[in-house]
């Protein structure tokens, strides 16, 4: 593994990092939620059981990506099994949700005034890795309330046993009716609240950092709308998120003209059940190999073995990987698709490019190389070659695209075996450019052949592809309709065919 970001900064395999140790959860369930998070938000940027000075801890959970600050608590709490269901409720909510939601806010105030006082153990010795700039976060707070499930159902009869959302319900001591959860503190930092039901699912569904932090903030607009919302549960209102879009991103989208939208149970069950949500996740499978590629380098730089990476060593690493990250669920099945078919078309003995262009010229650019192996070099010569050719093609992209500001290299040997593979990834500052560069730049352009008559063409996917209502099997017109009503089939469903 090779990371580096360029220009202004150099390459040097003697450049190591400090091995990152990581708390893994303090009980099972903070385990639970770690690991679930290392899926989710992936290695590099979760952080379980911080510190702000010795023994006191600041967080159960932290996510500092880019802009977004994602503050997680995690209790687990014994609901009461008194004979009085609103005292059982009130308990259970003071100690569970009212206690957590404090220490999310003490959390949030520690991290705007003393971000460079945050560590990864209780002894302090170990500083958070990167840089926190509060100036221009944006921060989401994420209460996990465990144990209530059973006594949910119990109450109610049936049902997930998740809690119910009344946005009417505002303030600590409104929440007085049992299972029911609503705005916490409205004059302060939204509290998003999940439960043993629901953690599952929302992290499940959204489970790439971009999607989750838009869901977050999409779902506190609406909530603090003035628009009266009422939903049986977080995974009853989360399908009218994922299916629903204003302009190129989901958003709730209710008439403007309602007073309260109502939202009951089943709707989860529905969207679970609806072909183009199955199709949906058999196209997605693809998009996993994203994943999996972010998290090979992230291994490596959290423990300081990456092949070469450049001055900055993790922090470095860490913005080149930030923009793998950033996309969403539906991105990562095109990119992974565009390298994974780059692979599979380029032989072993041949150099191959794609290149990916946004639409909207605003979005990072992409650079994606396969480049052969030959017996001749030494495993240090061939990956300064790929290395340089690599950069080659992004000062070759910023030339034709003069709006490339951000530029994503990835390279990797050619041929089709995905075995024994090295990779290396480089971000090029496309605001970093002069005339001396562009220059340059057309030099290897026409030396190396790199986008002098490019063939271009557009990808066209669907986030849920379209399934048709029914398949008509062939059959002859003569022969008994399939349908089973004993006719042929001409004179029944093949009548107007």
């Amino acid at each position: 593994m090779q990371m580096q970001v360029i220009p202004n900064s150099i390459m040097d395999p003697k450049i190591g990092n400090q091995k990152i140790t990581k708390s893994p959860g303090q009980n099972k369930s903070e385990e639970y939620l770690a690991k679930l998070c290392d899926k989710t938000f992936l290695s590099l940027w979760s952080y379980p059981n911080l510190y702000r000075a010795k023994g006191k801890e600041l967080s159960d959970l932290l996510i500092v990506f880019g802009n977004h600050i994602l503050i997680f608590s995690d209790k687990t709490c014994e609901y009461p099994t008194t004979d009085n269901p609103e005292l059982n409720w009130t308990r259970w909510f003071r100690r569970a949700v009212a206690k957590s939601a404090k220490q999310l806010w003490r959390a949030e105030q520690w991290i705007k005034q003393r971000p460079e006082r945050i560590f990864l153990d209780k002894e302090c010795s170990q500083a958070f890795p990167f840089d926190i700039d509060t100036t221009k976060a944006r921060i989401h707070l994420i209460l996990v309330a465990r144990g209530v499930a059973g006594a949910c159902k119990e109450f109610f009869g049936s049902g997930s046993g998740s809690l119910m959302i009344r946005n009417d319900v505002k303030g600590i001591d409104a929440h007085s009716a049992p299972f029911v959860i609503g705005d916490i503190d409205p004059t302060k930092t939204f509290v998003h609240v999940l439960d043993d039901t629901t953690l599952d699912i929302v992290m499940s569904v959204l489970n790439t950092v971009s999607d989750f932090t838009s869901y977050l903030g999409k779902k506190e607009i609406l909530l603090r709308s003035g628009k009266n919302i009422f939903a049986t549960g977080e995974e009853d209102l989360l399908p009218y998120y994922m299916t629903k879009m204003k302009g190129e991103e989901h958003d709730f989208d209710f008439p403007k003209d309602s007073d309260g939208i109502g939202i009951l149970e089943g709707e989860w069950d529905r969207f679970c059940e609806n072909p183009q949500r199955k199709a949906q996740l058999e196209e997605d499978k693809i998009s996993y190999f994203w994943d999996a590629l972010i998290e090979q380098f992230n291994t490596h730089a959290l423990n300081g073995t990456q092949y070469m990476v450049s001055a900055g060593g993790l922090k470095d690493s860490e913005k080149v990987m930030r923009f793998f990250a950033s996309e969403s669920r539906f991105k990562r099945r095109l990119l992974s698709k565009a390298i994974l078919g780059l692979i599979e078309k380029t032989p072993e003995n041949i150099c191959g490019r794609r290149f990916s262009v946004p639409l909207d010229e605003v979005g990072p650019y992409y650079v994606f190389v396969t480049f052969p192996r030959k017996k001749e070099y030494s495993e240090k010569e061939y990956r300064a070659f790929r290395g340089e050719y690599l950069k080659a093609c992004c000062m070759v992209l910023r030339s034709v695209y003069p709006k490339a500001y951000d530029i994503i290299g990835f390279a990797t040997e050619a041929g089709k075996s995905l075995k024994g593979r090295s990779e290396d990834a480089m971000y090029f500052d496309g605001r970093h450019w002069n005339d001396e560069m562009h220059k340059e730049a057309k030099e290897l352009q026409e030396k190396l052949g790199i986008l002098v008559e490019p063939t271009y063409y557009k990808v066209h996917d669907t986030e849920f592809p379209d399934v048709p209502d029914r398949q008509v099997p062939k059959v002859g017109r003569n022969e008994k309709c399939p349908c089973g009503s004993g006719i042929k089939y001409k004179k029944c469903h093949g009548i107007n065919l």
